[in-house]
C-alpha cells in the first residue's frame, strides 16, 4: 500500500468525491484507510450511567485505498507515487516516495 498515515489525499470516487483530508489510520491488511472529514457514519449510543440520555455520535468509517489518491504539495495536483533509491553517507540505500509528474518528495 503506497499511502501512509499523515498523507494528504483526494477522494476520487464515492459520496465524498472531491474532498481532501489527511489519513488518520491505515489498515494494510484490509486495504483501507480512515480519512478526516470523509465517510462519516452515525453511531447510536444506548443510555448508560455515564451518558444517561444516550444519543447519536459521528464516527469515521474506513474507505478503500482505491477511492483515494495522494495529493502532491509541490504541484498541487493528485499524484501517482514512484520510488527513488539513493545512497546515504554511511553507504546504505534509502528509499523515498516521489511524485511521478514533478519528481517532488512526498515523504
Amino acid at each position: 500500500m503506497k499511502l501512509k498515515k499523515g498523507d494528504t489525499v483526494l477522494i476520487i470516487s464515492g459520496k465524498d468525491k472531491g474532498k481532501q483530508g489527511t489519513i488518520e489510520k491505515a489498515i494494510p491488511s484490509k486495504n483501507k484507510i480512515v480519512v478526516t472529514g470523509v465517510n462519516i457514519a452515525k453511531h447510536h449510543l444506548k443510555p448508560t450511567r455515564k451518558n444517561p440520555h444516550g444519543g447519536i455520535m459521528d464516527k469515521l468509517a474506513p474507505i478503500n485505498v482505491s477511492n483515494a489518491v495522494i495529493f502532491c504539495p509541490h504541484c498541487s495536483k493528485p499524484a501517482r507515487v514512484g520510488y527513488k533509491v539513493s545512497k546515504t553517507q554511511e553507504g546504505k540505500n534509502q528509499k523515498s516516495r516521489i511524485c511521478k509528474s514533478c519528481q517532488g518528495d512526498l515523504s
